[in-house]
C-alpha cells in the first residue's frame, strides 16, 4: 500500500515543537450519533424555553424531537426534548445509560419492566420528574388529546464515548436488578427528607416526584436569604440534580465551579449572568462587560451555568411575581467541591463559601455595583420591589450571615 509523505511522522527540528499547534476538534462518538439521528442539535449557552425549540420526526423514538448540547456540557451528559403525539406513544426502549425525565407539558403514563416480568405502570403530568432505571425496558404513553413535551437528561455521552457501540448500548440484555427490583412501590412518591450522606443537605430518596413545580422545598439559605432546596436521590443513579428556589425580589450570590450544571426554570422568570473567573469580581466596572454572557429564561428555559471550560462565575436573578424556582442538572458530574480529593479527605462546600474564606462565592458587599442597579431596574419595570435589605451589602461578616437575615 502506497503512503503519502504526510502519512509518516517526523521528529521536529531543534527549536520546534511536535504537532500542528492548532487543530480542529474531531467529533466524538456521541456527536456522530446525534447527527445520525436526523433531528436538530441545538447548541448555545441556553434557551428562553424549550417550548420554542424546533422539532423533527425522530424515527428511533417514534415522536418528534431535538437534541440539546449547551456549551460546557459536551461529553459530560446529554439532553433532548421529545414530543409524544396526541393519544400516541413512543417506541419501547432499553439502554445502558441513565435517564431522568421532566414533563414540560401534558400528561400520560410510563410502562417499565424487566425482561420476562410484568409491566409496572405509573401516571405523570406537567411538572412530574421521574427516572428510568438503568437498562430497564420502558415505554412512554400520551394519555391526552394534546401533544406531550418531555425534557430528558442522560448519561448517553459518557457511555457512547467510552464504548463507541450503539448496538451494544441499546441491545445489551443484562438485568441491573440492584438498580430496579420491580417492587410494587418503586415509583411511589416519597416526601421524607433526609440529610444527604456527603454534605448533609436536604435529600429525598424517591424515583418519582409528581409535581416538581409546586413540591415543598426545605429552607437552605446558602445561595440567598430565604433560599430553599432539596435534591432527589433516584434509582441509584450517578446522575445528579437538585431543585432550588429564590424568594421574589431577591437573587443569588455569584459563584463558580467546573462545567456541567444546567439550570432548568420551573417557576417564575429571570436571567443569568456568567463570565470567566479571570475577569474578576467586577467585569462591568473593570471594562469587560462585552465578555459577559447573559441568558433570559421563563418556564422551561435552560442556561449553562458554567460554560466553555468551566470556572466561570454565574449569578441568577428572578424578576417575576413568583419566586424563581430552578432545577440544576449535572449529569454524573457531581460538583460538590472544588476538587475531588482523596477518599476520606475533608473538603469544603466550595460554591457555598465566600471567596475570602477559601470558597468561590462573591459576597453581596463585594459584587459589581452594576448587578444591583440593573436588578432594581428590572424589578421596577415589572411593577415589583427589591427585597434585598441594605444590611446584605454591608461587610463580609454580614454577608456570611446573610442566610440568617430574613
Amino acid at each position: 500500500m502506497a503512503h503519502d509523505a504526510t502519512d509518516h511522522w517526523h521528529e521536529p527540528k531543534a527549536g520546534e515543537s511536535a504537532g500542528k499547534g492548532k487543530f480542529t476538534r474531531p467529533p466524538m462518538p456521541y456527536d456522530r450519533f446525534m447527527e445520525m439521528e436526523g433531528i436538530p442539535v441545538y447548541r448555545d449557552i441556553g434557551v428562553r424555553t424549550v417550548l420554542d425549540l424546533p422539532l423533527k420526526p425522530w424515527k428511533r423514538l417514534g415522536g418528534r424531537g431535538s437534541y440539546i448540547q449547551l456549551l460546557g456540557t459536551e461529553g459530560l451528559w446529554g439532553q433532548y426534548v421529545v414530543e409524544i403525539p396526541p393519544r400516541g406513544a413512543l417506541n419501547p426502549e432499553r439502554h445502558l445509560y441513565e435517564k431522568v425525565v421532566f414533563v414540560v407539558e401534558g400528561r400520560g403514563s410510563c410502562e417499565v419492566w424487566r425482561e420476562g416480568q410484568k409491566k409496572q405502570t405509573f401516571e405523570w403530568q406537567k411538572g412530574s420528574l421521574f427516572t428510568i432505571p438503568l437498562n430497564a425496558n420502558h415505554r412512554l404513553v400520551n394519555a391526552s388529546n394534546s401533544p406531550v413535551l418531555l425534557y430528558c437528561g442522560t448519561t448517553a455521552p459518557n457511555m457512547m464515548n467510552l464504548l463507541d457501540n450503539p448496538k451494544f448500548i441499546f441491545d445489551c440484555p443484562y438485568d441491573f436488578s440492584e438498580r430496579y427490583s420491580g417492587a410494587d412501590d418503586f415509583f411511589k412518591p416519597n416526601d421524607d427528607i433526609l440529610p444527604d450522606p456527603v454534605r448533609g443537605l436536604a435529600m429525598r430518596r424517591t424515583n418519582f416526584v409528581p409535581d416538581l413545580i409546586n413540591t415543598e422545598l426545605p429552607l437552605d439559605n446558602r445561595r440567598s436569604p430565604g433560599y430553599r432546596r432539596v435534591e432527589p436521590w433516584m434509582a441509584g443513579n450517578r446522575f445528579y440534580l437538585w431543585i432550588g428556589q429564590h424568594e421574589t425580589g431577591r437573587y443569588s450570590k455569584a459563584h463558580k465551579h467546573m462545567s456541567a450544571a444546567v439550570l432548568l426554570c420551573l417557576k417564575g422568570k429571570g436571567y443569568t449572568y456568567t463570565w470567566p473567573a479571570e475577569l474578576g469580581m467586577h467585569p462591568w466596572k473593570d471594562g469587560f462587560a462585552d465578555r459577559v454572557k447573559k441568558q433570559e429564561y421563563e418556564y422551561g428555559g435552560l442556561v449553562s451555568a458554567a460554560p466553555m471550560s468551566g470556572d466561570w462565575f454565574h449569578q441568577h436573578f428572578g424578576i417575576g411575581s413568583e419566586p424563581l424556582r430552578v432545577s440544576a442538572w449535572h449529569g454524573p458530574n457531581n460538583q460538590r467541591s472544588r476538587k475531588a480529593g482523596m477518599p476520606g479527605e475533608n473538603i469544603m462546600d466550595y460554591g457555598a463559601i465566600d471567596l475570602k474564606k477559601g470558597g468561590s462565592a462573591i459576597p453581596y458587599c463585594d459584587e459589581d455595583p452594576y448587578l444591583r442597579t440593573e436588578f432594581n431596574a428590572r424589578l421596577k419595570a415589572e411593577g415589583l420591589e427589591s427585597r434585598m435589605k441594605p444590611e446584605f451589602y454591608t461587610d463580609a461578616a454580614a454577608a456570611d450571615a446573610v442566610g440568617n437575615i430574613m
